[in-house]
């Protein structure tokens, strides 16, 4: 996702699916954004390690200023993915900033210390196992928004008795907290934080 190009058409990363690549290309805007290696002589000087600041440096050019369409849930999601300086230690693990919030909230989006995207508020809670499962939920909201017929909502003790035969999980999302199951003529997004909740679209192709 880096280069010195100013346009706000970005051109989606490699290794997602078609649906999500079209997402990204047609509803995503690109916003220019300033690298974070030059901060890496600073950030090592304060005891982060150097593989750490690597790893937030390879999101920053995967990722750093993408601007997505917001999320149904999580107050919309990051406003941009942009990485910062990470955060934690050897035993804990680090962790580094995946973006803003769209609005002030009580917990912030982060990318943990085996890539997960997720939650960090009194503790992490990890969504999906990377970023791309993150964007491949959103670009699969938007499909089924767009071509739902049908959108049923249910919370909490209905979802645990919601019954998923003849449905199989969306591989792409790698969801696990939050997951996507595939059926004949529908989808279903199962959200689990924050509160229980399940939205089954039904769909016509």
């Amino acid at each position: 996702m880096a280069g010195t190009s100013m346009s706000s058409i970005p051109v989606a990363p490699s290794g997602l699916s078609r649906r999500a690549q079209r997402f990204v290309e047609v509803d995503g805007i690109r916003v220019p954004m300033q690298g974070i290696r030059r901060h890496r002589d600073a950030w090592v000087g304060r005891g982060i390690p150097a593989a750490e600041i690597d790893r937030a440096s390879e999101f920053q050019d995967r990722w750093g200023g993408l601007a997505l369409p917001p999320a149904w849930f999580y107050e919309g999601g990051p406003r941009i993915l942009d990485a910062d300086h990470p955060e934690g230690s050897a035993t804990e693990g680090w962790s580094f900033p995946a973006g803003s919030g769209r609005v002030s909230m009580a917990y912030g989006f982060m990318i943990g210390p085996a890539g997960e995207f997720g939650i960090d508020a009194n503790r992490w809670t990890p969504l999906h196992a990377n970023t791309d499962g993150w964007v491949e939920s959103l670009a699969l909201a938007a499909h089924a928004g767009r071509w739902a017929k049908t959108v049923t909502k249910i919370r909490g003790k209905d979802v645990e008795s919601l019954d998923l035969g003849g449905y199989e999980p969306v591989p792409e999302v790698q969801g696990l907290t939050d997951t996507w199951w595939r059926g004949k003529d529908s989808l279903i997004a199962h959200y689990r934080l924050p509160g229980s909740s399940a939205q089954r679209r039904s769909q016509h192709h």
